[in-house]
């Protein structure tokens, strides 16, 4: 797909401040440190656009980026082991479960696993609602560039027994490792 344009659009702290028109938006989620802002950046091959950091949980909203103006890419916040309140998890996992289970306008779930680990209790319970919600989803396998292609093969073979069934692409930011296959995903679903 050819990148016109890619414009941060808002973060959302709460329903009322989503965006409020029809266009289609590709949801990406994964737990914090994953690589959720990497892999766009990378889709769109823009630096900085969503910022990255090495400090897990930043993402603390849902920010919509506004793809040829004709569909957004939402970045919700990652699960998992960020250091912050108790509290201020459970308002990110309530604001991220209303996201998914009431916007008529989600087309695809991106959901990222760390290709170097075994899927985490917490990706296999957001897998397991993702199909019981029967969303569209595609696995992405990140930084599989840290990996060797057997060790790749691998880590894949593992994700699928725990999550069988699901299309699973392995992707690198760094090198554009399964760039094409994602986008022939997001193209698809939009």
């Amino acid at each position: 797909m050819k990148i016109v344009s890619a414009e941060f659009v808002k973060s959302a702290f709460e329903k009322r401040h989503w965006v409020d028109d029809d266009r289609p938006e590709i949801a990406f989620l994964g737990r914090s440190n994953v690589g959720k802002s990497s892999l766009i950046n990378s889709l769109l091959m823009r630096r900085g656009l969503a910022r990255t950091s090495n400090t897990p949980g930043r993402t603390q909203s849902i920010n919509f980026f506004l793809i040829n103006d004709s569909f957004y890419f939402t970045d919700l916040p990652g699960y998992g082991f960020a250091k912050v309140a108790k509290s201020m998890r459970v308002e990110w996992g309530d604001m991220a479960r209303q996201y998914l289970e009431e916007r008529e306008q989600l087309r695809l779930c991106v959901q990222l696993i760390d290709s170097r680990h075994p899927p985490t209790r917490l990706d296999l319970q957001l897998n397991e609602w993702i199909e019981h919600n029967q969303k569209a989803r595609v696995i992405v396998a990140t930084k599989s560039d840290k990996l060797s292609n057997n060790e790749l093969e691998r880590s894949k073979k593992q994700i699928e027994i725990l999550i069988p069934n699901a299309r699973i692409i392995a992707y690198s930011a760094t090198m554009g490792r399964g760039r094409d296959e994602v986008w022939g995903a997001i193209a698809g679903s939009i």
